[in-house]
């Protein structure tokens, strides 16, 4: 009984054999001498407990469990090429790593992602989700999305994107709580965020009101959205961001008032880093829907 596989010099050894029905032209082809292939075959029947070559013919030939055992070997063999084959072809992909807060990565980078890969097959992309926060350190990543300013010092950056931001409510909510003009959000709840300050769209409408220091918070701006969308007060808004829940109709733009926020999306790198082709050329894939 065989407890262990024989080593892959012997089951090469045997699988060259087999054709050649001769341990001298097997060595032939396989660099050794012929008394180092007899041996490798002598340690196959050894382990195998049964010769695998009948030697009492002119040239070798397989015995029956030679035959069955020659089968397997190719099959094995054949499996550890195809492996190889896939770890080359592994390795010789390209790999770009970008860091993410979760909303843009839904809304923006991957539909933009799809056909920057149908023309760059050979690059591979790893996306890590980051939290949604301002201008915090950037990571030791090829490409970093950051919501804020753009001011991250020794980097380049990028607007990704940088939208007017507005009013919105679900349309049950802005009904019941008459929401037909900026000054009625007096009587709303405003749902806050570090990431989309009220003031600068209180000063665009007219109202001078103090940013608020009450209301739910949402530190995410998928959430802030879906928050509005429940229910739960109003809201400011970009486009991009909330459209599938515009397009639904779960939530409205309330006022035909907006305001440019101090906040964008930006693309933080290295300058270093766009010296790769294919992250150079994923930077300008993104920025070409901006």
């Amino acid at each position: 009984m065989v407890k262990r596989a024989p080593p892959l010099h012997v089951l090469f050894a045997f699988e060259a054999v087999a054709p050649l029905s001769s341990f001298s032209k097997a060595a032939e082809e396989l660099s050794v001498t012929r008394s180092a292939v007899s041996h490798r075959i002598q340690m196959l029947e050894e382990m195998l407990g049964s010769p695998v070559f009948d030697r009492t013919q002119r040239s070798l030939m397989p015995t029956p469990t030679g035959a069955a055992y020659l089968i397997a070997v190719r099959r094995a063999l054949a499996a550890l090429n195809d492996v190889a084959a896939q770890v080359g072809e592994t390795s010789r992909k390209k790999r770009i790593a970008l860091t993410m807060p979760p909303t843009i990565a839904r809304m923006i980078v991957l539909p933009r992602l799809r056909s920057f890969l149908d023309q760059y097959p050979d690059v591979e992309v790893s996306i890590e989700l980051s939290m949604s926060q301002l201008d915090y350190k950037v990571g030791d990543t090829d490409l970093d999305i950051r919501f804020g300013t753009g001011n991250h010092a020794g980097m380049e950056s990028r607007c990704l994107l940088g939208e007017p931001i507005f009013v919105v409510a679900s349309p049950r909510y802005a009904e019941e709580n008459g929401l037909r003009e900026p000054k009625d959000l007096a009587r709303a709840q405003f749902l806050r965020s570090k990431l989309e300050i009220w003031r600068p769209w209180f000063v665009a409408a007219g109202l001078d009101w103090d940013e608020p220091r009450a209301g739910h918070r949402f530190e995410d701006l998928s959430l802030l959205y879906q928050a509005a969308a429940s229910g739960l007060g109003v809201a400011l808004a970009r486009a991009s961001l909330a459209k599938p829940l515009l397009d639904a109709g779960a939530l409205v733009s309330l006022f035909d008032v907006t305001a440019a926020s101090p906040y964008a999306y930006y693309l933080v790198y290295h300058q270093a880093v766009v010296e790769r082709l294919e992250v150079a050329s994923l930077l300008e894939h993104l920025l070409e829907g901006h």
